[in-house]
């Protein structure tokens, strides 16, 4: 197929800052250097409109109001109309509700919905329509978990497929901390620290993780906590903290946009997830050569082998979960190797593969469309 037959419009509905956006802006930015006809719909002053104006891709800001506004979907179909797009690529739940109004008043385009999440779909009328009415041609899911639940949710298995997100393996490659970063958060000298990457939602079950620290802090010194996110739970997590009195050996840090400064001053890495997509802060860490630690959950499977290049422990258990932690404490060497393997395994999840799959999957759709047509043309 002839890219130039392939127009996509991207829509994201979130404001903030999360996997779903990153993932949106790596596709948007490597069908631009491709040479693909692409752009962006989002919400006016969110994350991702500062980030496609700073990277100068074309995107059209436009108010939507959750998953009933039909007048988002009238003004996004006007577009497509207008620049020609046929295919909608919908990055969020509120998103696909969009691109099924768009639909409505623009019926040739082709509807790829995504799901990043490992829950079951709600048990309403409106959230079953979403995932599986006839509008709908393709959804993505980002690991075959969550293939898995939604087929076990009654999603026909012809709609779905797995492309596992991807990361940028050089993203942090030429970051450097300065030679006081540990120091200047609070990192006492000659601890290993041990460092998460984790919007504070309560599917991080950052609980779970203050809990196994605690574990951690009782039975060894020369060890700190480090927590890089922000978001809906902090206040909860923050209180947890001093109630099981971590102190200073549990460092908060908010949200920070120089992540690669923590990556590369971590000597372990742990998500603690009890529901996880897949984990792409664990595809980061492996990027730089930490060892990981995750929970048996979701994606997080597909990506850290248990004993080659991670550990993996049951979700929502705090006691193995620290019997983990100090495992990798104990043994540099085991740390080192795990690091070394996880860098040899994540290249499966370079970005690069995963655009490339978008592609193949707008190819697909667009040869199907093609095929509709001659056939309705013998008949």
């Amino acid at each position: 197929m002839n890219k130039k037959n392939i127009r996509v419009l991207h829509i994201d509905s979130e404001y903030g800052w999360r996997g779903g956006q990153q993932q949106a802006a790596y596709l948007l930015e490597h069908m631009y250097g491709k040479g693909y006809s692409t752009a962006l719909v989002c919400q006016p002053k969110s994350d991702i409109e500062a980030y496609c104006r700073d990277k100068n891709l074309t995107y059209f800001p436009m108010r939507m109001h959750g998953e009933m506004d039909i007048l988002a979907g009238f003004r996004i179909a006007r577009l497509c109309r207008k620049e020609r797009f046929n295919i909608l690529h919908l990055h969020s739940a509120h998103a696909l509700a969009t691109g099924l109004w768009v639909k409505l008043f623009c019926h040739k385009v082709k509807l790829i919905g995504v799901r990043r999440v490992d829950f079951h779909i709600r048990d309403n009328p409106v959230s079953r329509f979403k995932y599986t009415n006839s509008m709908l041609d393709k959804i993505v899911c980002i690991s075959n978990q969550i293939k898995n639940v939604l087929l076990l949710d009654g999603i026909p298995e012809h709609l779905l497929t797995t492309i596992h997100s991807g990361v940028d393996l050089h993203k942090f490659e030429h970051v450097v901390p300065s030679a006081d970063f540990r120091k200047t958060l609070g990192v006492s000298g000659g601890h290993i620290l041990i460092g998460t990457v984790a919007a504070m939602a309560g599917h991080k079950d950052y609980p779970n993780l203050l809990r196994a620290a605690r574990i951690v802090l009782d039975r060894t010194e020369d060890v700190t906590f480090c927590a890089v996110g922000d978001g809906p739970k902090e206040d909860e997590i923050r209180s947890l903290a001093r109630e099981l009195r971590l102190g200073s050996r549990f460092i908060f840090t908010g949200f920070r946009k120089d992540v690669g400064n923590f990556l590369k001053s971590f000597d372990i890495f742990v998500l603690s997830s009890h529901l996880e997509g897949l984990g792409t802060s664990i595809l980061d860490a492996q990027a730089v050569g930490l060892p990981v630690i995750g929970c048996k959950t979701g994606g997080i499977p597909e990506v850290v082998q248990n004993n080659i290049n991670g550990l993996l422990v049951p979700p929502k258990d705090s006691e193995a979960l620290a019997e983990a932690i100090l495992d990798l404490v104990k043994n540099e060497t085991k740390r080192k190797e795990f690091g070394k393997k996880g860098r040899a395994t994540v290249t499966r999840f370079a970005i690069e593969n995963t655009v490339q799959e978008n592609l193949n999957l707008y190819d697909q759709l667009m040869e199907s469309a093609t095929q509709q047509l001659c056939l309705r043309a013998v008949e």
